[in-house]
């Protein structure tokens, strides 16, 4: 219970906080190490961690995944928790309901389909499935978030008047937070901050866009997450390290990473 009030309290600020993603639980542990107050998974980078693309796993796995960090760590986790893994909102309530009996105090659902040819679903079932994942949450005996995201700007339909009336309607379904993942324009996200009145989640983990905490809670902005892009950091440097010594047979890579002693005292608090 404490953590799922802590997490609606986080939301409540003047500025945004900054809710970072590990993709396993010794990611997790340095991020709280290092004074973060709440995490939220990435589906891609637990994905990439065991080897397999983004929308790879199942549900089974990721809710286990979930849970192991939210029992490694003693701050707020909300899950990543992708369509809900099923197109029925039947489907995604259970899947609500599996994220809280996992310790989670909150998790998000996305009105894609994962589907290249037909990515985005319908308004009226989008709607319909966030509304089910709410009701389920509204029954829990903790205060669960639930965060309805917007995936249009992901799939290349840079349309914000279809988002944010996709995000109005999230909302009156009940959805506590907002989040259109993709929108590179802080005009745009501005707009939409102001066409809603619920908080409001940004993706800052763009190669190219370059937010600031500071210029995003100027707009109204009430949280930052930046999805993959930790993982993809690591594995950055997995791979030079790795061509170096395929190309030139050298390991001066060994002179950049921080020492296992530094890392021992991070996880020793």
């Amino acid at each position: 219970m404490a953590k799922a009030v802590r997490f609606r309290e986080l939301h409540e600020g003047s500025d945004a906080f900054i809710i970072p993603n590990p993709w396993d639980v010794g990611s997790a542990r340095l991020l709280i190490a290092l004074g973060f107050e709440a995490l939220a998974t990435t589906s891609s980078g637990y994905a990439f961690s065991v080897g397999k693309l983004d929308h790879g796993i199942s549900r089974e796995e990721m809710i286990t995944h979930a849970a192991a960090i939210v029992a490694a760590t003693d701050v707020p986790v909300s899950a990543d928790l992708e369509n809900g893994f099923g197109d029925e909102p039947e489907v995604v309530a259970t899947t609500v309901q599996m994220a809280a009996a996992a310790g989670l105090a909150g998790c998000s659902i996305e009105d894609s389909t994962n589907r290249s040819g037909d990515p985005i679903y319908d308004f009226d079932l989008a709607v319909e499935r966030i509304r089910a994942a709410v009701e389920t949450a509204r029954g829990l005996a903790i205060p669960f978030t639930l965060t309805a995201r917007a995936e249009n700007y992901l799939h290349g339909r840079r349309d914000l008047d279809d988002t944010i009336r996709r995000l109005v309607a999230f909302q009156d379904a009940g959805a506590d937070v907002l989040y259109a993942p993709g929108i590179t324009d802080l005009t745009e996200i501005a707009t939409l901050v102001r066409s809603v009145d619920r908080p409001v989640n940004v993706l800052a983990g763009m190669q190219g866009v370059h937010f600031t905490r500071a210029e995003l809670s100027a707009i109204g902005v009430k949280r930052i997450s930046v999805g993959g892009a930790l993982s993809r950091v690591a594995l950055a440097a997995c791979i030079r390290a790795a061509r170096e010594m395929r190309d030139s047979g050298t390991f001066a890579f060994v002179d950049e990473p921080i020492s296992s002693r530094e890392i021992a005292q991070l996880f020793e608090g």
